[in-house]
Parts: C-alpha cells; sequence; structure tokens
C-alpha cells in the first residue's frame, strides 16, 4: 500500500507539500521527523508534518523523498505545537517558521543525535621523546605541553587557537595519535545540586517576590518590575536554586550577548552545573553542541537571545525574560516574530512559570500585569548601600557648546574625574558626524539610493549610510558647487571621542558602539578594561546603557535627547522612557552616590519632566492612558503591511488593492497607503499600510480570509512586501 507524507519546507509558499514515501522508507516513519526531498531543481530539508495513504495530484506529478534523516522528532510535542500557532499568529508558512525552531546545522542536514568527539593523545613515542628538540618550533612545543597534561578534542583547537600546522607536524613525528570518544550524558546535577558560593541576603523586597515564585505551581506568568539597581538577577538566581533542585532546567533569554559574559559568569559562579549558551556568535557546530545538551538534559541553564527561545528542554521548569523590553526580542526580518509572547506561549503549552523582569517593562506587559493577566511583583528599593541618583537637566538653548557638551557639563565631569570616578557619556550615533556639510553653499550630501544624509567616519576615512550600508571614501570637494570647504555638521561619537581626548589628556577615554566591536572579543576586552578602571571616561551608544554594572561609573551625561522626543513613531516616548532610564540607572550602583545631567533644548518638555519628577512606572502608566484614548497599541492591536518597489506607483497600487479587500468600520481601522518615515533606501520607495482592530480575534480572522487573495494581486509581483504583526518600529 502507498503511503505519502505532507512536508512543511522552508519556502514562502503558504501551503504544505506531498511527496511519495519508498517502501524501505516506512519503517519508524512519524510527524516531526526531517526528510530530504527533492523541490524544483534543489534538494531540500524539511519537516513532516503528516502521514496519509492517498494523495489527490496524478501520479506522475508526485516525487519520492530522498532521504529520512532521523529516528525520532527533534522537537518536542510543545515546541512543535508553538511553532505551527506561530507560524499562524504571525501570518507566516509553517515550514518557514519550522526552520527557525530548529539551529542551522540541522536545516543543513547535519545528525541530531551526539557524535563521538576526536581526542587527540601523546603516542608512547611521544612520551618518550625528548622535547628539546622543538625548541625552535614554539607552537609544537606549547602544543606538546598542554598534550602532556591532557588530552586536546578538536573543539579545544578553535577554543584555544591552537596551531593546525603544529599538530600536522607532531603527526608526521607519529608523537599523536587520534582516538574516538563516544559521549556520554551526566545528569547527576538532577539527583544532587552543588553550589559553589552562598546566597546573598536578599532585601524584604527580594524575600516577597521569591516566595510568591516558589509557591507557584504549573503555567504562571509574572512581570518583575524592579528599578535599575534593586537585585533583579539576585531574585533568579534564589529562584532558580528552587527550580534545580527539583531536577528541571531552566531557560534564560537575554536581549544582547554583548551583556552574557557578565550574566554566565554570575550563573557559572553559583552553580557547579553545565551552562549552555546560544547565540549569533558561535560556530554552527558550537550552537548544534548546546542544543543537543539541552534536549538530553545535560545543560541545566540554557543562556541565550531570542533565537534560543526554541531550544528543547528534556526536563523544562522555568523561562526567564531578563530586559523584556527590549527591542531586540523582535526580529526584524524573515519571521518576524516576538520572543517575548512565543516564551508566554511556550509556558503556557509546556505549563511551566515563565517570568518577565524589567526596570522599564514595555506598555504591552504592563497592560497585562495591571488587567490581572500576568501576576505583578515590584522591587522598587536599590539593594545594597546603593542610594537614589540625581537627576538634573541642563538647557543647552543658545549656549556655547564643545562637540556638543555644555561648560556645565564639563566642569561637572572635572570633578567626578579628580574625585577619581568614571564618567559615562551616552550619544546615541555612531561616526565622526552625521552629516558632510559645503561651508560654501550649504549643500548637505545625501545617499544616492536612501533618503538620508551620509555619516562621517574619519577613523575609516569615508562617508557611509547607515540605513543601506552605501560607502565612498571622504570627497574632497563638494557635490554641488565644487568648493573644497566641507566639514562634518552635527556630533558622532567618534568626533565626541577625539574632543575628550583634547580636554581632559590625563584620563582614558573608550568608546564603546557598533564600529569599535567589530572585532570578535573586542567589548569584552572594553569592558574588563572598564572594571579594571583602565579607561575613566566612557562614550557609547545604547550597547552601554543595558544591563552593565560599572561600580565606579558616578555621573552619566546624556547629550543629545532631543532627536528621541520628536520621532514618526508613536512608540518615541516609551522608548526614550526606557532608554533614560536604562542609562541613568548605569550611575552610583555601587556605594557612591550617583548622578545623571541631560542635556536638551527642550526643557520644559511635558514629557520630559513627567519622566524625570515621577519616574518611569508613573510615566508608563500616564503613557497606556495616552494610548488608550487614541487607540493604540497595546488597547488595539495592529498588523502593518509594508512593500517596497523601484516605482513609488506599485508599491502603492499594491497597498490600495489589498485595502479593498478589507472591512472598514468603528472597530476595524485602515490607515495608508502611506509613505514610510523613510521614504526611499537602498534605491526603493517603500510604503506601509497600517490595520488595526480592537479585538486580536477579529484581526486575525478577517486577516487570515483574504491573505490568499493579496498573493493573487497582480501588483504583489512588481514589490516586495512583508507582513509585520504587533510592529515595534514603524520606520
Amino acid at each position: 500500500m502507498p503511503v505519502f507524507v505532507e512536508v512543511a519546507l522552508p519556502v514562502p509558499l503558504r501551503r504544505n507539500f506531498s511527496y511519495r514515501v519508498k517502501d524501505e522508507q516506512q519503517a519508524g516513519l512519524q510527524i516531526g521527523l526531517r526528510v530530504k526531498v527533492p523541490f524544483g531543481p534543489q534538494q531540500l530539508i524539511g519537516l513532516i508534518t503528516a502521514i496519509t495513504d492517498s494523495c489527490d495530484l496524478a501520479p506522475q506529478q508526485i516525487k519520492s523523498v530522498t532521504a529520512v534523516l532521523d529516528d525520532a522528532p527533534l522537537l518536542p510535542d510543545s515546541l512543535y505545537k508553538l511553532t505551527l500557532w506561530a507560524a499562524r499568529y504571525y501570518f507566516t508558512t509553517q515550514g518557514q517558521m519550522l526552520s527557525q525552531a530548529l539551529p542551522v546545522a540541522l536545516r543543513k542536514g547535519l545528525e541530531a543525535a551526539p557524535q563521538a568527539v576526536v581526542e587527540y593523545h601523546l603516542s608512547p613515542e611521544g612520551r618518550n621523546a625528548d622535547s628539546s628538540v622543538l625548541k625552535r618550533a614554539p607552537a609544537q612545543k606549547k602544543l606538546y605541553e598542554l598534550l602532556l597534561a591532557n588530552p586536546i578534542s578538536q573543539d579545544d583547537f578553535t577554543t584555544q587557537q591552537l596551531s593546525k600546522a603544529a599538530l600536522k607536524a607532531l603527526e608526521q613525528k607519529q608523537w599523536i595519535e587520534r582516538q574516538q570518544k563516544v559521549l556520554s550524558h551526566d545528569l547527576s546535577w538532577r539527583q544532587q545540586l552543588i553550589m559553589n558560593e552562598s546566597p546573598h541576603k536578599l532585601n524584604k523586597q527580594q524575600a516577597v517576590a521569591v516566595s510568591v515564585l516558589t509557591q507557584q505551581q504549573g503555567f504562571h506568568c509574572t512581570l518583575l518590575e524592579g528599578i535599575t539597581g534593586s537585585g533583579k538577577t539576585e531574585v533568579y538566581l534564589t529562584l532558580l536554586e528552587t527550580i534545580l533542585k527539583q531536577g528541571k532546567q531552566a531557560l534564560i533569554l537575554v536581549p544582547e550577548i554583548g551583556l552574557t559574559p557578565q550574566t554566565i559568569n554570575r550563573f557559572k559562579r553559583r552553580f557547579e552545573v553545565n551552562v549552555a549558551v546560544i547565540h549569533s556568535g558561535l560556530t554552527d557546530n558550537q550552537r548544534l553542541e548546546a542544543w543537543r545538551q539541552a534536549r538530553v538534559g545535560e545543560a541545566t541553564i540554557i543562556i541565550g537571545t531570542r533565537s534560543a527561545l526554541f531550544t528543547p528542554m528534556a526536563y523544562p521548569g522555568l523561562i526567564i525574560l531578563d530586559e523584556e523590553h527590549d527591542s531586540s526580542f523582535k526580529q526584524q526580518e524573515g519571521v518576524r516574530y516576538h520572543a517575548r509572547d512565543l516564551a508566554v506561549m511556550r509556558g503556557h503549552l509546556e505549563d511551566i512559570q515563565v517570568v518577565l523582569g524589567s526596570a522599564t517593562p514595555s506598555l504591552e506587559t504592563l497592560q497585562n500585569a495591571l488587567s490581572g493577566r500576568y501576576h505583578h511583583l515590584e522591587l522598587s528599593e536599590r539593594a545594597g548601600a546603593a542610594q537614589k541618583v540625581k537627576q538634573g537637566i541642563v538647557d543647552i538653548t543658545s549656549q556655547p557648546l564643545k562637540a556638543g557638551m555644555s561648560t556645565s557639563l564639563i566642569n561637572e565631569m572635572r570633578m567626578h574625574l579628580d574625585a577619581g570616578n568614571q564618567v559615562l557619556l551616552f550619544l546615541n550615533r555612531r561616526g565622526f558626524a552625521p552629516a558632510l556639510l559645503c561651508h560654501e553653499c550649504g549643500h548637505l550630501h545625501e545617499c544616492d539610493r536612501c533618503d538620508a544624509f551620509f555619516t562621517v567616519h574619519q577613523g575609516l576615512n569615508e562617508i557611509c549610510c547607515h540605513h543601506c550600508g552605501n560607502q565612498y571614501a571622504i570627497p574632497r570637494q563638494c557635490h554641488q558647487c565644487g568648493s573644497t570647504m566641507l566639514m562634518g555638521h552635527g556630533l558622532g561619537t567618534e568626533q565626541l571621542e577625539q574632543e575628550l581626548i583634547k580636554l581632559f589628556p590625563k584620563y582614558p577615554v573608550v568608546r564603546i558602539d557598533r564600529d569599535t566591536t567589530r572585532r570578535k572579543g573586542s567589548l569584552e576586552q572594553q569592558l574588563k578594561g572598564i572594571y579594571m578602571g583602565k579607561y575613566k571616561i566612557l562614550v557609547g551608544t545604547q550597547m552601554l546603557a543595558k544591563g552593565h554594572h560599572f561600580p565606579d561609573v558616578t555621573l552619566v551625561g546624556l547629550l543629545d535627547v532631543d532627536g528621541a522626543l520628536f520621532s514618526a513613531d508613536f512608540r518615541a516616548p516609551e522608548r526614550f522612557g526606557q532608554l533614560y532610564t536604562q542609562v541613568s540607572g548605569r550611575a552610583g550602583r555601587a556605594d557612591k552616590p550617583g548622578k545623571v545631567l541631560l542635556q536638551t533644548h527642550q526643557s520644559d518638555n511635558p514629557i520630559l519632566r513627567d519622566l524625570l519628577k515621577r519616574g518611569y512606572g508613573e510615566f508608563a502608566r500616564s503613557q497606556l492612558k495616552e494610548r488608550q484614548q487614541a487607540l493604540l497599541p497595546p488597547a488595539w492591536h495592529m498588523v502593518l503591511i509594508r512593500a517596497e518597489a523601484h516605482l513609488a506607483e506599485d508599491a502603492d497600487a499594491f497597498l490600495a488593492r489589498t485595502s479593498e479587500l478589507l472591512p472598514q468600520d468603528k472597530d476595524f481601522e485602515i490607515i495608508g497607503p502611506i509613505p514610510a518615515p523613510l521614504d526611499r533606501k537602498a534605491g526603493k520607495y517603500r510604503r506601509q499600510l497600517i490595520l488595526q482592530a480592537k479585538s486580536r480575534q477579529r484581526l486575525q480572522t478577517e486577516f487570515e480570509r483574504v491573505l490568499a487573495l493579496i498573493e493573487q494581486i497582480p501588483e504583489s509581483k512588481r514589490c516586495r512586501w512583508s507582513i509585520d504583526r504587533d510592529p515595534q518600529d514603524l520606520m
């Protein structure tokens, strides 16, 4: 009897594909296995979503499965259900969502079961050899001495950066032999948890939070709203101890991997367990290894960025999202899922606790907490001896500025530096200057493919567009009038750094932004230098704002906040409030009092006053009321359809046709088509269509009804378009 399978493939077509299964492949066939199948001229890897004994296609149309790659499903039932739910919720295909959930190595067809590892040992000849013959070959000598102590695995080669040539030379001398080591799983932590350090004493609020969290059974989602420096990590650690003692695993999601060296070390210091780390800086094989360890239960704690959300756990016990408000939890290309929302759904499917922690919770989470859908715990005191930060506004209207700094800020910096402390200056624009200006005719040099100005990068001697990556050498003459009087206009972190070196020659400056941390390991080096007190002045973009603990920073200066207060995006005030609170939370974290200075031309701006006077918690609650009055998320629910095309009219026509397919009434609103705030990017015109509905269910059903029709609109072939559910960025 013939057997057919439905296979979900990572392609944008909204359907699964049928294949015939040959007789010899039928044993042990089940849903969730990976199969290799022919698709057009290529071979693709997909997952089986259904097994049937009949197929509607004509026999000559059906191709056969090339190979079945697994003996057991890769994803546990809960994760398989989660991906199917997410595919429906984010209006994407099952195949694309399922492939998001697998590490890249598995998408390419590698074995999911752990392999035997190759280890290098010294041979008997090598042990008896005279190592003095290697004194002119330092790389071989180093390797030989390491092998005298322990065997070395292939992974150690990459992590310790050992020489492959030296290995080859020693193998030719027959001093080294290879051995296969079969891996076994160590699950001893489930019987006995070993602690490396005793927990810190909790203050009253932390103790209350821990006791509430440890008493909850089954699925609960809790918002832990704790001001910066209130010791949320300590609450996580104490809760983890309880969970791990029950023999269960924990998944911890963090926004950016820049923060993780600190976080990982805190978990490793406390617990003698296997901590698996999953992020984009690892090789495909390293990520696969971490995934395997989590799947069999060997990795007790899994820490990672948003993609680690789909890591299977053999004994699921807890999911923690730290800094849950952070926009990097939302994927901005491909499948635009939000890791926070999926984490809550995963907790629900696995019946385990989910904890969302933040000093500045997003309005979505805050609304869920205030309406009682989530539990709500607050930590309102700074932990230990840390005191409350002093805040000040510097009105820079018509004041002379030196590289963007007012005289009062420079004087304040001098006081703190002379007292032996560190100073942090925050400016959210990398590069030397945001634009190149001709001093004679006033021409600003604009990117030829975007509606944006070139940023000047003096160190690289180029002008570069931060939107499309277009770059040229800095021109000698103005493109408009031919004058050679060209100057950088505005301020970037690079220029600020140069000016600070002139102003404070005695105090070393470090700049942390995407340009200075490109090389692997450079961020860790710089952070280490800050902790050791090697740098006194820290300049950076928002990479510096998040979660770092710098005990010696006592002054934080925000140089230019006016751009953040006025924006085309309705989330701008919320973002600004979060950013300000996070940056100012870097001051006075230990026993030294901290101060925050904010430079602005808008010293009487109501948003700014509200934030400084009442703090983020109250500010966010008043923002929530405003959103409800304006019928914006989270009060209403939003889907954004983006279209980009070489001709603006193609994108407009496509979105106009789309809007005709949808209803418009008092509970369902359509805005657009309108140009995106950055109208032209990388040579294409960008248009948007915003759909808002009072009920999430209605938005889902209306949109599912017209999806197939939208794909048949003739103009859809002439533009690139995408659907963004719960968009976080309207730019």
